[in-house]
């Protein structure tokens, strides 16, 4: 059975944080999670989707800000339980919990962490009849590797985020870009919206507003799609493209965490946000985008807000003895990263006492 202090479930962004937050806290965390390899959704699906509002990054690709958390978290040396699933959970007469895995690995802790972003998720697909038979022969639901649109014509639906994004970053990579939405005003940020507007003015994105991608049409593999306009006197567009790309977001499964008795609202996890993230379950805390609370903002920034406040409650229980005096890492630093600079650190310290 492994031990740790904090189990961790989920190794997305804001798992990964939590270990730092952690660490810094001389908390042991292990981590589980469904994936082969760390870094959650950002390394399995978008690994190269650029991400802007991380703190001193004005920009980072998703896998790129995996590699830089793997970096931060390697000193608090964490362990990992990889491709498997946390099934069950049961609480011991102490306070702690076990849980289990699918493949019957057992995890023993005080505290429980559900960081598992969506939970299990798959891609919501727009109703085209035979969308199916396309499957890797021109229609994609996730972009791993931009590289393989180079110089290809590509057809991107959807109103959020992650279609502006990657209709944004394509621009520079496909031959021809179209982005397709149903409503002529955008659900992503204000910043990207402009950023799309101006470059349909410049011809570098073909803008379909108030309209929708309803037929595809290929032999061996896509080679055009049929866009429906909502105004219709208008006549159907005939678009010839090698890639169609709907980014209807993920439709979002807790899975065997719905069956812990956790308190469930629109399957997320609800938390106590005035003060710690907790679930309804003492011990058992949800930070991340699997929780949700009044106010919640769905973004990687505030789950790492979130892991940081988590762990100070969390070091209460695991122990419930001692005080804890929070200390900035600009005085004390974080052992394992550089040695010397942290010596040199102590001595400015020093010499201001």
């Amino acid at each position: 059975m492994i031990q740790t202090d904090i189990l961790v479930i989920g190794a997305g962004p804001t798992g990964l944080f939590t270990v730092f937050e952690a660490g810094l806290l001389k908390l042991k965390c292990h981590l589980i999670d469904v994936l082969p390899q760390p870094g959650g959704q950002c390394a399995e699906i978008y690994p190269k989707k650029p991400i802007y509002d991380i703190p001193a990054y004005p920009e980072i690709l998703a896998g790129d800000l995996v590699d830089r958390l793997m970096e931060q978290i390697k000193p608090f040396e964490p362990g990992f339980t990889l491709g498997e699933r946390a099934d069950t959970l049961d609480s011991q007469e102490d306070g702690s919990f076990i849980v289990s895995t699918n493949k019957g690995t057992q995890h023993h802790a005080k505290v429980v962490v559900i960081a598992g972003g969506l939970g299990s998720f798959e891609p919501r697909k727009p109703q085209i009849s035979n969308l199916t038979d396309f499957e890797d022969k021109g229609v994609a639901y996730i972009i791993k590797d931009p590289e393989v649109y180079r110089d290809k014509k590509v057809v991107i639906a959807g109103g959020g985020d992650s279609a502006l994004d990657w209709a944004i970053y394509l621009a520079d990579v496909a031959s021809e870009v179209s982005l397709v939405h149903r409503r002529n005003e955008f659900r992503g940020a204000l910043d990207s919206v402009e950023k799309a507007s101006e470059l349909a003015k410049l011809g570098k994105i073909q803008l379909f507003t108030e309209a929708q991608v309803k037929e595809i049409h290929g032999r061996d593999a896509l080679e055009a799609v049929v866009i429906h306009h909502n105004d219709k006197t208008r006549e159907n567009t005939y678009l010839e493209t090698d890639n169609f790309i709907p980014l209807f977001g993920l439709s979002p499964k807790l899975g065997p965490l719905g069956s812990w008795g956790l308190e469930i609202e629109k399957n997320a996890i609800k938390v106590n946000n005035a003060k710690d993230y907790q679930t309804n379950i003492p011990g058992v805390f949800a930070i991340g985008d699997v929780n949700t609370y009044e106010g919640k903002l769905k973004l990687i920034l505030s789950g790492f807000h979130e892991a940081a406040v988590m762990c100070q409650y969390a070091y209460q229980i695991i122990n419930p003895n001692k005080r804890f005096v929070m200390k900035y890492t600009t005085v004390g630093g974080v052992e394992g990263f550089d040695g010397t600079k942290k010596e040199a650190k102590k001595e400015v310290v020093q010499s201001i006492l």
